[in-house]
């Protein structure tokens, strides 16, 4: 997700400093390049030598006749963007008042200047947060185009964010906003049909291609919405959905209907939703006896969404078991014409629930395959996406 991205990580005094060698790790495993710069307070929790070794750098822990701010953030200077992680509310101020008495603060005043973007990631005290100025520090930064990573709120603390929200807003600080002014629907995971309160009928589908895709467009400065099985997430507005009645439902709304000025510019439908559903019993069947389950199709999402939605770009998925490249093609070709899809995504169910993934993008004109990991098959969807919408 961060190939090629020059980081300079800015370190100051919160304990959460301790947390910065794995977060300089995962940067660096993005794809990242990672030069470190501490504040005197920073140093007093870490050791330079601790960041020297996650980063395989020199640490910056004094500015001196190097320059080392122009050297790092200035207008050509080596980093792509500048990370302030964690940020105390004493950075956070100096910051906003344009203060730069620590190697930090220097080099955020020089990247604000040079126009290089800024990510920062508070934690402090709870109360410190609350504070109106530092309220009004963050949204006077904010207002200067500083992308900020919200805390978690936990035990009276706000948190350093996790690192998969550091490294989604590193990664949108720095990649081209081709989607940006949009609204994307996007559906992953599996579905379940309720045989009773107890049991359901799914699939094994695990939700990181369409969670990857999300991920990808929000990266591209894309609004949005993910329609899914599981939970909150840091990079989109989620619902969450068990049945493929309730997964229609969703996106419909959230799609909405012909010229909804509140409605999506393109849906994403990568969650392999139910093709059957039961009549759920009221109560627990009992065990230790056959059973017969009449099973009745769900309506098809796509078709439903297409019908009241005749313009929308609608990007589709395809899972086949043959592993055989024609038979994929076949079928996604099949679903692109009834549909109109711009364009589909054939995969070969053999690698549902792993990291990495085989698939083959099938348009209206040709068939292009791709192989490797479901993070860069997001970010390939959403650059084709982009395109499409463009």
């Amino acid at each position: 997700m961060l190939e090629g991205v020059n980081v300079a990580l800015g370190v100051s005094g919160s304990i959460a400093a301790v947390t910065v060698v794995e977060l300089a790790h995962e940067l660096r495993r993005q794809g990242a390049s990672v030069r470190g710069v501490m504040t005197d307070s920073a140093r007093g929790i870490i050791h330079p030598w601790a960041v020297e070794f996650a980063t395989e750098t020199d640490v910056v822990t004094e500015i001196t006749g190097r320059v080392e701010h122009v050297e790092l953030c200035g207008r050509e200077g080596w980093a792509d963007v500048l990370l302030v992680a964690p940020a105390t509310a004493n950075t956070v101020g100096k910051i906003a008042s344009a203060v730069d008495d620590t190697p930090v603060t220097t080099c955020a005043t020089t990247a604000l200047g040079a126009g290089v973007p800024v990510v920062v990631v508070p934690a402090m005290h709870e109360p410190m947060y609350d504070h109106p100025g530092v309220l009004d520090a963050i949204d006077r930064v904010e207002s200067w185009g500083v992308e900020f990573v919200d805390p978690r709120i936990e035990e009276g603390k706000a948190k350093i964010a996790g690192e998969a929200a550091i490294v989604t807003a590193v990664a949108r600080a720095t990649t081209e906003h081709t989607l940006a002014g949009t609204h994307v629907v996007v559906t992953a995971g599996a579905t379940a049909e309720a045989i009773d309160p107890v049991r359901v009928l799914t699939n094994r589908a695990s939700g990181k291609t369409g969670r990857a895709v999300a991920r990808a467009c929000h990266v591209r400065g894309a609004d949005v919405t993910l329609i899914h099985d599981g939970g909150d997430v840091h990079y989109a507005d989620a619902v969450s959905v068990e049945s493929a009645a309730e997964m229609r439902d969703a996106v419909l709304a959230a799609v909405g209907g012909g010229d909804d000025a509140n409605g999506a510019d393109a849906l994403v439908s990568a969650a392999a939703i139910s093709d059957y559903t039961v009549e759920a019993a009221p109560g627990k069947l009992r065990s230790g006896e056959p059973r017969r389950l009449d099973l009745e199709p769900t309506p098809k999402l796509l078709d439903g969404v297409r019908e009241e939605n005749p313009e929308l770009p609608i990007v589709g998925f395809k899972t086949e078991t043959s592993g055989d490249d024609d038979a994929m093609i076949d079928a996604a070709r099949g679903l692109r014409d009834r549909v109109d899809c711009a364009f589909v995504v054939a995969n070969d169910a053999s690698v549902m629930g792993d990291d990495d993934t085989r698939t083959l993008f099938v348009d209206r004109d040709d068939v292009v395959a791709f192989s490797g990991s479901k993070t860069a098959l997001g970010s390939e969807a959403a650059a084709r996406l982009a395109a499409e919408l463009d």
